[in-house]
């Protein structure tokens, strides 16, 4: 696997042991380095567009974060990305071609959140319920 600075080693743990075979979306919070970050970034994106659409991902809604109402730390992009599940997403980043990719992202970034995201009805939620 490759490696990515502030790796949370328990949660990745989770991520490969979770058995969940639905859909589920990753969450990207982004600050891209003063100089440079943005270029490195871009061609990240396209070069690990191929990898993605080859384990049925697919980017789902990209945005600029504006006005930070509750919280402190500002981020640059925020980009959600749907996978068929948690197993087609370890499969991707197992690519050895993704992982010699994943290098421009990681010069791209001054720090970045990941969180994987089950979706959740209203019910469950609010009730606790399925």
């Amino acid at each position: 696997m490759m490696e990515v600075d502030d790796l949370n080693v328990l949660q990745v743990n989770e991520l490969m042991e979770n058995h969940n075979e639905e859909p589920v979306v990753f969450m990207n919070l982004l600050k891209f380095k003063v100089e440079g970050g943005l270029a490195s970034y871009a061609r990240y994106a396209m070069e690990a567009d191929k990898y993605l659409r080859a384990v049925g991902g697919k980017a789902i809604f990209m945005g600029q974060p504006k006005e930070l109402l509750i919280g402190h730390e500002t981020w640059d992009a925020l980009i959600l990305v749907r996978y068929p599940s948690r197993k087609a997403y370890m499969s991707m980043i197992d690519n050895p071609g993704y992982q010699d990719v994943h290098k421009y992202r990681a010069a791209a970034l001054d720090r970045s959140v990941l969180y994987a995201i089950d979706e959740m009805s209203p019910q469950k939620l609010l009730f606790g319920g399925k």
